[in-house]
């Protein structure tokens, strides 16, 4: 089974209590990539990046078994950066610069060799350009799509569009609301389900992740750390670990929806113990499935 991302590729500058990090490689499509690297096989990046781009970056990707084929590389333009500080409550963080670049005219053009991709996990770009990519892939078996409050507020209309040609919709809780107009997340996620997907998961930080499907309701907790050093990436590694699964399996029942939203969890705890995406190196098959069962262990109870 393949997966396609298509999304940012940035570098970003990050500051936390608990340390800082410099250019290092980030953006919406690298963090859901690597994370689905993990359970899938081959992964495709679609994305833009300037001719500063480092070297280092390109072969830390490749060397993740990710296809870079549709990456364009503008040689005269800069790179996508973002750069944030988070607060002692690492919930809270102030963006302090966005220098689009090359990204600010991002027009997703998806290789031959990829149209044919089985599964499909769009970043949180302009739901026009989700809207294009799709109409340039042969009939997937199963699109992800993400958003944000940009998009919402100004494109609501085209939002609502994509959202009638998708089948798995994660955002936060607050971008639920937005969407649904309801202040309860639950109401909320299931306004969302009548709108096209046939799920919604919302993000909901250290406190865990809601599937929400037309049978089921799910909940799944945050993983308890000791240290966090950096959650930026961390909903797109979910991301990337839940369709990751999904292609991996090749299983799209509910149940085994379930599953993909433990193993978006696990994925995210790796994510946010490191800065960047050190976090997400070097992982075993063993550290996943032991963290996927210490997940099962903390949701399970008798007596009742």
């Amino acid at each position: 089974m393949s997966l396609l991302v298509v999304g940012s590729v940035a570098l970003d500058t990050i500051d936390t209590p608990l340390g800082r990090a410099e250019n290092a490689l980030g953006g919406s499509a690298v963090y859901v990539a690597v994370a689905g690297s993990y359970l899938v096989s081959p992964v495709r990046i679609v994305g833009v990046v300037g001719g500063d781009f480092p070297s280092e970056a390109i072969e830390f990707l490749r060397g993740m078994s990710i296809d870079l084929e549709g990456l364009e590389i503008v040689r005269d333009g800069k790179t996508f950066r973002w750069g944030g500080k988070y607060h002692h409550d690492l919930n809270v963080r102030d963006t302090l610069y966005t220098d689009l670049n090359v990204f600010e005219h991002f027009d997703p053009k998806i290789p031959p060799a990829y149209r044919k991709s089985d599964y499909v996990c769009l970043g949180n770009i302009d739901p026009v350009l989700q809207q294009r990519v799709l109409q340039q892939i042969d009939s997937p078996k199963l699109v992800v799509c993400d958003t944000m409050n940009f998009w919402i507020e100004r494109k609501y209309q085209d939002l609502l569009n994509t959202l009638r040609v998708i089948d798995v919709l994660i955002i936060n809780d607050e971008e639920a609301r937005g969407i649904a107009r309801e202040t309860n997340v639950l109401k909320a996620a299931r306004c969302i389900l009548d709108m096209g997907p046939r799920a919604v998961v919302v993000k909901k930080g250290e406190h865990g992740a809601l599937l929400v499907t037309k049978t089921m309701v799910f909940t799944t907790p945050g993983y308890p750390l000791e240290e966090v050093h950096d959650p930026t990436g961390a909903g797109d590694a979910f991301a990337g670990g839940f369709v990751g699964y999904l292609a991996k399996t090749e299983d799209l029942s509910d149940e085994n929806l379930k599953l993909a939203v433990v193993y978006g969890s696990v994925l995210a705890s790796f994510c946010i113990e490191k800065f960047s995406l050190a976090g997400l190196e070097g992982l075993t098959e063993g550290q996943l499935s032991a963290r996927a069962k210490e997940f099962q262990r903390l949701s399970r109870f008798d007596g009742v």
